[in-house]
């Protein structure tokens, strides 16, 4: 198997990157705990005698809010001030795939000479989202695929070459820049070549299991 670097970045970053990453993670933690009570910024504002101007810029962390106006807001929203920092100590992944070390991965369509390289593989803090990218190449010794389905969404991006492909009862065109975006659930696939060797990179969301 090829080999991947993976990284976890340090999420006590030092410095003024740092702090802003601490203030952006409390302004994000706030917004959220008021828009889960259904309170405006401008009721915010009446519960704790602070302006909306200085709520408006602790939400978009474009300041560092002092531990007195943080406890203020702990007790105006009822929920413990540690709860404005758990946005900050979650690790946050990265993977970092050096040219000519993507993960070469079977898939359906391998048997008909579609090469499928998966650059990465992260689950999403939080978001139940799983987020995978793949370049695939189709060369002269390819032959077309039938069209598959599977869940999520699915983002193409042509870089080189030019097919045709399909997606449910339509048929695009796709030549070096285009995009086609679609719900992975309807029939897909390549349809037909015209210039090969044709590469596209595939990015696929899906949920993760319950």
């Amino acid at each position: 198997m090829s080999k991947r670097t993976r990284l976890t970045q340090n999420p006590h970053g030092t410095g003024e990157a740092g702090h802003k990453v601490l203030e952006v993670a409390i302004g994000r933690a706030v917004r959220k705990q008021r828009r889960q009570q259904g309170l405006t910024v401008s009721e915010l504002s009446k519960l704790t005698d602070l302006s909306v101007g200085m709520l408006s810029k602790i939400e978009t962390g474009a300041t560092s809010p002092s531990l007195t106006t943080l406890q203020t807001l702990s007790r105006a929203l009822r929920v413990p001030l540690t709860s404005f920092f758990r946005g900050f100590e979650e690790k946050r992944e990265v993977v970092h795939t050096p040219a000519g070390q993507a993960v070469e991965v079977e898939r359906a369509a391998t048997r008909a000479g579609h090469q499928y390289n998966l650059l990465g593989h992260i689950t999403s803090n939080g978001s139940g989202i799983v987020v995978e990218p793949y370049m695939i190449t189709l060369t002269k010794e390819s032959d077309v695929f039938p069209s598959f389905q599977h869940g999520g969404l699915e983002l193409l991006y042509m870089l080189e070459g030019e097919i045709d492909y399909r997606h449910g009862d339509s048929v695009f065109r796709l030549k070096p820049g285009d995009t086609l975006f679609f719900e992975a659930d309807a029939p897909h696939g390549p349809d037909k070549h015209y210039k090969l060797p044709a590469r596209f990179l595939s990015i696929i969301s899906y949920p993760t299991a319950d």
